[in-house]
């Protein structure tokens, strides 16, 4: 439950629209539910200005489809890490969920952001890191901000960088994802005023150890303003730029 619906909530009591022991009811529920295998914390909105977040690797279709069931209820629910299995099971108790394919994030609403104003541009050094970005996007995107996307533009080919600096220096923040030697979140640092958020991917050769290379690389940025998250951690990247962005509007 956000604030707004809390709000709503004490009104109808004080109002008399609802008695106190359906009240009494609605708050119980309010700190966390127990499904047995899951505590669903109802809190997160109140504290964080987000809901809980639904990471499905690990969880099995019946666990994701009771958990995402349950929140749907009280409002916005993304889930990550979602493969179709997923997102099949979850079709079947909420009709009104979309899968986004690519980022591999379900959720019970449709991106509607803004066309104007402010806005994250999340960028690829290639078209490997794309399912990560992507993630990033989506996941900036259902928490209400506009997102441009800025595929392919690694450093092997530099120019394809300077060919979008008014996008690029248009942007409020940025997420920057990368593997191989994970180079380009510090040039992109180097060009635009706003924050940068690093994120590695786990794209590239042997020498690459999976990502780690571009972890230390993005970690030893000459360029500051740059912040890092962890290995293909899109959502983490998304959300991190979606906060920057709300203390923005603030």
């Amino acid at each position: 439950m956000d604030r707004k619906r809390l709000v709503r909530l004490l009104q109808d009591y004080k109002k008399g629209r609802i008695d106190l022991e359906a009240a009494l009811r609605i708050l119980e529920q309010l700190p966390y539910a127990d499904l047995g295998f899951a505590r669903v914390d109802h809190h997160r909105t109140l504290r964080r200005g987000a809901p809980e977040i639904i990471l499905c690797q690990g969880k099995t279709p019946d666990q994701v489809a009771k958990i995402f069931s349950h929140m749907a209820d009280r409002g916005l629910v993304i889930a990550t890490r979602a493969g179709v299995d997923h997102w099949r099971k979850v079709c079947s108790v909420c009709k009104e969920a979309h899968y986004y394919r690519t980022a591999r994030v379900i959720s019970n609403r449709r991106a509607a952001v803004p066309k104007n104003g402010e806005y994250i541009v999340v960028v690829t050094a290639g078209t490997g890191d794309i399912p990560v970005a992507d993630e990033a996007a989506v996941t900036a995107e259902l928490l209400g901000f506009r997102v441009e996307r800025l595929w392919d533009v690694g450093v092997a080919g530099i120019h394809r960088l300077f060919d979008n600096l008014d996008l690029l220096q248009g942007a409020s923040v940025m997420v920057v994802a990368a593997g191989m030697e994970g180079a380009l979140p510090s040039v992109v640092s180097g060009l635009v005023a706003c924050p940068v958020v690093a994120v590695p991917t786990s794209v590239g050769y042997g020498a690459s150890f999976g990502g780690i290379t571009a972890l230390l690389a993005m970690l030893n940025s000459c360029s500051p303003g740059v912040a890092v998250v962890n290995i293909d951690n899109g959502f983490g990247a998304g959300y991190l730029a979606a906060k920057i962005m709300e203390r923005r509007r603030g």
